[in-house]
């Protein structure tokens, strides 16, 4: 990223956030704490998160502060999240080892001593190291959405195709619950799926450290519930009903109840029989202005219910 002046660090920063904090940093650049140095030298590309950028040149994610409110939480790297991405990180990496999933690891934080959480930015690994020999990377919110050459649409063999996206996807998750306390957020956004040069999903990508849990530090029933939602509500049902969309006649949640019965946690037979899953209410926390890392639910039509394991 170049070379700092004498006495000086970089600090990497997201050009929006230094125009949405100008007013705040400025006595900072006044009195020479902060330097401009200008941009990279190389390019970076904004992910969906907008405040995440990848610079492939470098093969590195960086996730910055960005003050802006994005569904009910400012997006803002806040000092309690980055105090603990440590441990979380640590943990979720040794979690998901030998479940033939990967964690994209976030490797550390930098920032200034004086706008701690304004110019924080976290470093994340990048793709390459965690890919299958001739993988590509697919975020699943990518597939859920659709895009021209997207392998959930163009496979020839849509109920192989769904069965080894679960099987990418949902053992090594559950894996991390049950034997580690390691809650995943395993939504759209946090979750990569590699497919094989043939289109197939090979292996799931998980990321980001702030938004994992801990049983250590939540009750068990708390860290199912997130876990349900996250993973079931949030990412298998968008991906079912974007696969039952392209491929008329396929009825996706069969293989997802077999998936989900084969694992010998003591959650999944209420899992499959419940009537409701729980659902994010990202709309009224933000009118009652919870904190961000709160989450409540409400019940939603589970399409889990009243359907047979063949």
């Amino acid at each position: 990223m170049g070379a700092a002046p004498p006495g000086y660090r970089l600090l990497p920063a997201h050009p929006w956030q230094l125009d949405l904090a100008a007013r705040d940093l400025a006595p900072a650049f006044a009195d020479g704490r902060l330097i401009r140095l200008g941009t990279t030298t190389f390019p970076v590309w904004p992910t969906a998160a907008i405040r995440t950028v990848y610079a492939p040149a470098r093969d590195l994610f960086l996730k910055f502060s960005l003050d802006v409110r994005i569904t009910n939480d400012i997006r803002r790297l806040w000092r309690h999240d980055l105090l603990r991405l440590r441990t979380t990180d640590t943990a979720a990496g040794a979690a998901l080892a030998g479940t033939g999933a990967a964690w994209q690891s976030d490797r550390g934080h930098r920032t200034a001593d004086f706008a701690y959480e304004q110019l924080a930015v976290v470093v994340r690994d990048g793709l390459r190291d965690h890919l299958p020999p001739g993988a590509t990377p697919f975020l699943a919110a990518a597939l859920a959405e659709g895009f021209d050459g997207s392998p959930l649409a163009a496979t020839t063999a849509p109920a192989a195709w769904w069965d080894a996206y679960l099987a990418a996807v949902v053992p090594p998750a559950l894996t991390a619950f049950a034997e580690h306390g390691v809650v995943l957020e395993a939504h759209l956004q946090n979750t990569l799926v590699a497919m094989g040069p043939g289109g197939m999903p090979v292996r799931a990508l998980y990321r980001d450290a702030e938004g994992v849990k801990l049983l250590s530090a939540v009750t068990r029933e708390a860290g199912w519930e997130r876990l349900v939602y996250c993973l079931i509500v949030n990412h298998l049902t968008e991906i079912a009903a974007a696969l039952a969309a392209h491929h008329p006649g396929l009825d996706p949640w069969p293989a997802v109840r077999r998936e989900l019965a084969r694992h010998d946690l003591p959650e999944i037979p209420a899992l499959l029989t419940a009537p409701t899953l729980p659902a994010k209410t990202n709309l009224l926390l933000r009118w009652t202005g919870a904190d961000g890392a709160d989450a409540r639910y409400r019940p939603v039509a589970s399409p889990l219910a009243a359907r047979s394991v063949t």
